[in-house]
């Protein structure tokens, strides 16, 4: 395994494990993103701002317009992460990654109005898929007594991915570290109005004096420096040197760690209807990922980076 391959996929397995690191903080959910967000911007605005190349190459201040795409695609997905940790207080760690990677495929089904690019027979099979995954696995949950509104959590966050995916696919003159670091300071933006907005409404829950007592600060520290900063550059600097089939393949590896990771170490229960409904999720993701980058590739058209 060529070392491009073996930083993707522990990159992947990484984020794969973010609600399992999540589960040992002991905050509110919006005071864990903001961890996340801030402590992962910082990281990667080190790592350019300390690099003499990266600083000398910076693209940013060169197309506004595409540093604005990736800006607004940053506060996307920090709006994404604060109704995916929310979501898994109500609803597991499994079940609420596996729709929050519903996201692609929504973008996929607006494609036609959105990129104007053409449904195909193949992709529709793809979406299909995964709306039988979806629906299996939120059946199986109301039937469990799952809250409906974990669920409404979970589905939120995946819209917000595709808001994440369709701007940062107008995106191709920034890449690499540069990218992320633009991201993830429209998300901490994106976090910080949320928090403004909530205290001014009255209903921001504040950490209690027992909970900062027993802060988990190891665990703070991971999911920000860990499980962001050091998976962004992992991730980013490896996919330049990866074949896209490979990489929309093993890109799905991140929501089947987080499954596995969550039965395994949380204890939550992998029923076989709900086995089903994450492959069919999966797997008509890849397939409708794989067959959007046959077509991009015919058409001459370049793949931006998932973040």
């Amino acid at each position: 395994m060529d070392k491009a391959t073996k930083k993707y996929l522990l990159s992947l397995i990484l984020f794969g494990s973010n609600g399992i690191v999540a589960s040992l903080i002991d905050l509110p959910s919006v005071f864990i993103v903001l961890a996340r967000v801030s402590l992962g911007a910082a990281a990667l605005a080190a790592a350019v701002l300390l690099s003499r190349p990266a600083r000398k190459n910076l693209q940013s201040p060169k197309h506004p317009r595409q540093a604005a795409c990736l800006y607004i695609s940053g506060a996307a997905l920090g709006a994404a992460w604060l109704f995916l940790f929310e979501s898994y207080r109500y609803i597991g760690v499994g079940v609420a990654s596996l729709l929050y990677y519903c996201g692609p495929v929504i973008v996929m089904a607006l494609s036609p109005m959105v990129f104007k690019t053409r449904l195909t027979a193949v992709k529709v099979s793809g979406f299909a898929a995964v709306v039988l995954g979806a629906f299996l696995v939120v059946g199986q949950g109301l039937g469990e007594g799952i809250a409906p509104l974990g669920l409404l959590l979970g589905f939120m966050s995946a819209v917000c991915y595709a808001v994440m995916v369709i701007f940062s696919k107008k995106v191709d003159e920034i890449d690499g570290v540069e990218s992320s670091a633009v991201q993830l300071l429209g998300g901490l933006s994106a976090v910080v109005v949320y928090m403004a907005a909530s205290a001014a409404a009255g209903t921001l829950s504040l950490p209690s004096a027992a909970q900062l007592a027993h802060l988990n600060v190891a665990a703070i520290a991971c999911i920000g420096f860990a499980n962001t900063g050091l998976c962004c550059y992992l991730y980013f600097s490896s996919m330049g040197a990866l074949p896209v089939t490979r990489v929309a393949v093993c890109g799905y590896l991140e929501p089947l760690s987080a499954v596995v990771f969550s039965a395994v170490l949380l204890g939550e229960v992998i029923t076989p209807v709900r086995l089903m409904g994450a492959a069919l999720i999966i797997g008509g993701a890849i397939f409708c990922e794989l067959a959007g980058k046959r077509a991009n590739a015919k058409a001459g058209v370049a793949q931006p980076a998932r973040a």
